[in-house]
């Protein structure tokens, strides 16, 4: 089902799909699903940031047999507001208060595409509710936008992301964050819980550096390298196949 929820005064719309019966075959609760987007690349993907999500979020609930969810931070998609890392962040603490919610889960596995995926692990880290996580593409920290903010907020503007005039009020603010957010750290935080990193070893945006990084700092997180896959896991059948089997191991766990 299609919807939306609230956070801080932003409306974020999101897609819900709950499994059509419970897995009797399961052992303790099941958790919920939340499947994130990345920073977008142009104005298109701006616009219809997540838009295939659905399918794959539909697929786990009637698959996997998880209540899953997909939504889309704010400054893309249908979502209001204006794209800030600090922002994606509560948004994302938000989902999953909204799934709990609306599904009865209190518990939840996040999976993450590129920064969708640095996001997650960040957010996992601190929040007792999240039970696992897989990482596909992910980056490793968000240095490169902490060096030049200025330029990466032109460029956010640029694509949609950023909307509103004289946003942000303080750029020192804005751009803290960057920095203030580290996967790496979060990774080691949110261990044991698993962990899965999934990475293109022909990825021409993020290098399978950030993605080894990651999982080290887990300790004893699960790390596919994928040949001759590029940015985009999302689209790989064989990056979604590893994915479902991952969620089917831990949807109990």
């Amino acid at each position: 089902m299609d919807g939306t929820f609230h956070n801080a005064g932003y409306t974020l719309s999101c897609h819900v799909k709950l499994p059509p019966h419970a897995d009797d075959d399961a052992h303790g609760e099941i958790a919920g699903m939340i499947l994130c987007h990345g920073f977008p690349i142009g104005p298109l993907d701006a616009r219809r940031s997540a838009g295939t999500f659905p399918q794959l979020v539909d697929r786990v609930a009637i698959e996997v047999g998880m209540p899953a969810m997909t939504f889309n931070f704010r400054g893309t998609g249908e979502s209001t507001g204006d794209f800030s890392l600090q922002g994606w962040i509560d948004d994302l603490r938000a989902a999953i208060g909204h799934l709990c919610s609306v599904s009865g889960v209190t518990k939840v596995v996040l999976v993450g595409t590129n920064t969708g995926g640095s996001i997650a692990v960040c957010v996992g880290a601190d929040d007792p509710r999240v039970s696992a996580a897989a990482l596909l593409s992910p980056r490793a920290d968000f240095d490169d936008w902490a060096d030049h903010p200025r330029r990466f907020l032109d460029h956010a503007r640029e694509i949609g992301a950023v909307r509103t005039p004289g946003f942000p009020r303080s750029m020192d603010d804005w751009s803290r964050a960057f920095r203030r957010f580290r996967p790496v750290a979060a990774a080691q935080r949110f261990a044991p819980r698993p962990l899965m990193v999934m990475h293109g070893d022909d990825d021409e945006s993020v290098p399978t550096s950030d993605a080894r990084q990651l999982a080290a700092a887990h300790g004893a997180a699960e790390l596919s390298l994928l040949p001759g896959a590029g940015h985009r896991l999302r689209h790989d059948p064989r990056a979604v196949a590893i994915l479902l089997g991952w969620l089917e191991r831990v949807k109990a766990a």
